[in-house]
Order: C-alpha cells, then sequence, then structure tokens
C-alpha cells in the first residue's frame, strides 16, 4: 500500500480587503456665539446655524449662510416668536 502525502498550506489570515469608509468631516462649529445678557459689539456674529432655527429680531440680520449677526453694540436677547420660534435681538446698552 502507497501512502502520497499532499503538501497543501492553508492561509493563516484570511485575505482581508479594504472597506469605502473611514473618511468623515471635520465639524462645523454651529450653535451659539454670544449667550442671553452678553454684549455683541456690531457685526459681531451670535448664531451660526444652517436654516432659520432661530431668526433675527431687533438689530440683528442674517447672513447668506443664515449665520445672525449683529447691527449694533448691545446686550443680546434671545426671546419667543409664537409659539414655537425663537428670535434674537440686540438692545443698544445706554451709557
Amino acid at each position: 500500500m502507497k501512502y502520497v502525502l499532499i503538501d497543501q498550506f492553508f492561509a493563516s489570515k484570511k485575505g482581508v480587503s479594504s472597506t469605502n469608509n473611514g473618511r468623515d468631516s471635520a465639524g462645523r462649529r454651529l450653535g451659539a456665539k454670544k449667550a442671553d445678557g452678553q454684549f455683541a459689539t456690531a457685526g459681531s456674529i451670535i448664531y451660526r446655524q444652517r436654516g432659520t432655527r432661530i431668526y433675527p429680531g431687533k438689530n440683528v440680520m442674517k447672513g447668506g449662510d443664515d449665520t445672525l449677526f449683529a447691527t449694533v453694540a448691545g446686550i443680546v436677547k434671545y426671546e419667543r416668536l409664537g409659539k414655537d420660534r425663537k428670535q434674537v435681538s440686540v438692545y443698544p446698552q445706554e451709557a
């Protein structure tokens, strides 16, 4: 009787392919930049947002990317606008 040895080696590690994941973008640093009661200079950013989560009130304007900024120097005040909306206003500070 004749025995035949078969020299066959199996992989010790599975062949792993790369994935299509592994990328991410940096955070956009959105949100409030000035809190309620803080002093804001004219032109300073009050709130960075995508879409109008918070609406502009008195002495506040909305930029092209929906950023809210002060048009005069004063105190920042967050207020309700109706039942389900918020707005931010800047009231000039008396000297």
